[in-house]
């Protein structure tokens, strides 16, 4: 029992890790109202172990605030990463659900997050196109890339928390 916490505790930290490296490395495109934050490809992770939903949470908040986050967007912005990844974890019967979820998450909640949060003043329904096409392109594209060469290879670094393809 004291290994598979450990496990969980391990894969949840470096999944959190990578998601923040990820997105203070390309920090110019992972904020604002035009943004492809490409550690939202992580987001497809649930498909393979739950230690991702903590994971992604906790490296979605230290993201925000080390990306200069204000705490509205610090809170919502990580709880709708966190609403992707559980869904993302329920759906994982058929991986070409893996992407929808934080994909809708983020397209609903991240624009009124930019709207009365930062006061930006441009449309809501524009917003939530391009946060959407931000999440296509960094969920679907890079996430489904992520997905299917973990299914083909790294299938052992989850262990019993493997989804069935």
């Amino acid at each position: 029992m004291k290994n598979k916490s450990t496990l969980f505790l391990v894969q949840a930290a470096a999944i959190g890790a990578i998601y923040v490296v990820i997105t203070l490395l390309f920090a110019p495109l992972s904020f604002g109202e035009v943004q492809i934050r490409f550690s939202e490809a992580l987001t497809i992770l649930p498909y393979f172990t739950p230690a991702a939903i903590p994971g992604l949470f906790v490296g979605c908040i230290i993201s925000n605030i080390l990306g200069g986050g204000i705490p509205v967007d610090i809170i919502f912005g990580s709880i709708a990463t966190l609403i992707g990844a559980v869904f993302t974890y329920k759906l994982r019967s058929n991986k070409w659900l893996a992407p929808v979820p934080p994909i809708v998450a983020n397209t609903i909640i991240v624009p009124f997050v930019l709207h009365y949060g930062y006061g930006i003043n441009l449309p809501i329904p524009f917003m939530m196109m391009t946060v959407g096409a931000g999440e296509i392109i960094s969920c679907a594209v890079l996430g489904m890339i992520v997905l299917n060469a973990l299914s083909r290879y790294g299938n052992m670094l989850f262990k019993k928390g493997a989804a069935k393809a």
